[in-house]
């Protein structure tokens, strides 16, 4: 008993003479490519510890609808006090899971397109999704989502599963905002096209680098990252007639979280410069929130929408299962 009361006693002299965030730690649920080396994760774990004497622990699983799929079966003992990669195709069936908690996160410095006032969700990036082609392997681009359901079926595009992927979802529902109730013929076409169909977006795109497909579903702005990082413009976005499908990536406090005086902190530190300046060249999507570094020239280049696509989250919510049991009807005869 006495030499268990002397440890008991060093441990508290131990802890009391240490910073006062050193015991305290932050889970953050996201999405592998955001954990991954050449993501943002690194640099943004680094530059929140250096600011809070915290830990940060990112939780990783393949993709954003996985992440919403993950928090929802740990329910109210999910371990996550943030979740980190939902997108506003998302927001309305997160919210109606009573999982997430009010944000308290002024929202002065959020800019996206259409503007922003949800008060549980925070944006930390914006992009449109694309049809992303091989420059040297692919001459006659589609120029529609029309040519790309119609076109030829020995032109190779790979995809990513509605069910776990958020630039899945968002194809799903691009094709839904042009096609509507015919979208599972436009299904049965493009069905033809898909190479594959991968859980994740950096599965897919991995496949597209190797040379197994000469077009991949993935942003506008992902030519800039071969611009920049490897000096080479032969990945190109095809801008198509119809539009592109918006997607605003969002983080939440979850109701665990809401008990941590850390996760408001980090949303804070997500609009801030020291997170969004990573999101261009680590993301390699546009920033959400307030920068100080201007964007690298090549992001001038991009393809710009002409018109943006987009279904209100409160429909999608609704219609959601009902659209990828559609969607899985078609692919899987």
């Amino acid at each position: 008993m006495r030499s268990l009361l002397f440890s008991l006693v060093s441990t508290l002299a131990v802890a009391a003479a240490l910073p006062a965030f050193a015991a305290d730690k932050l889970t953050i649920y996201t999405y592998e490519s955001f954990t991954s080396e050449w993501g943002p994760g690194p640099q943004v774990k680094k530059a929140f510890e250096a600011e809070c004497g915290c830990e940060v622990d990112f939780v990783s699983v393949a993709d954003g609808v996985a992440l919403l799929n993950r928090v929802k079966l740990e329910g109210k003992s999910t371990k996550a006090d943030i979740v980190l990669g939902l997108d506003t195709n998302l927001t309305a069936e997160a919210k109606q899971s009573g999982l997430f908690a009010p944000s308290g996160v002024g929202l002065a410095d959020v800019k996206v397109p259409g503007g922003w006032s949800d008060d549980t969700f925070v944006p930390f990036d914006y992009g449109y999704f694309a049809v992303i082609y091989n420059t040297e392997t692919l001459k006659n681009p589609p120029k529609s989502l029309k040519e790309l359901v119609d076109g030829d079926a020995n032109e190779k595009i790979a995809i990513q599963d509605p069910r776990t992927s958020t630039p899945g979802l968002g194809l799903l529902l691009w094709v839904k905002s042009v096609y509507g109730d015919k979208a599972p013929e436009a299904w049965a076409k493009l069905k033809n096209r898909v190479l594959t169909v991968t859980p994740g977006w950096s599965e897919s795109y991995g496949l597209f680098t190797k040379g197994e497909a000469p077009m991949v579903l993935s942003y506008t702005t992902s030519p800039a990252y071969h611009m920049v990082a490897e000096k080479t413009d032969k990945y190109q976005a095809a801008p198509f007639e119809e539009g592109h499908y918006l997607q605003v990536e969002v983080a939440g406090i979850t109701t665990t979280g809401a008990e941590n005086p850390l996760a408001k902190k980090f949303m804070e530190f997500m609009v801030s410069p020291g997170f969004q300046d990573t999101i261009p060249e680590t993301n390699w999507m546009f920033p959400a929130g307030k920068t100080e570094k201007p964007l690298d020239p090549a992001f001038d280049k991009l393809v710009k929408p002409t018109k943006t696509l987009a279904i209100s989250a409160e429909d999608i919510a609704a219609n959601r299962k009902a659209w990828v049991d559609e969607w899985l009807g078609v692919m899987s005869k």
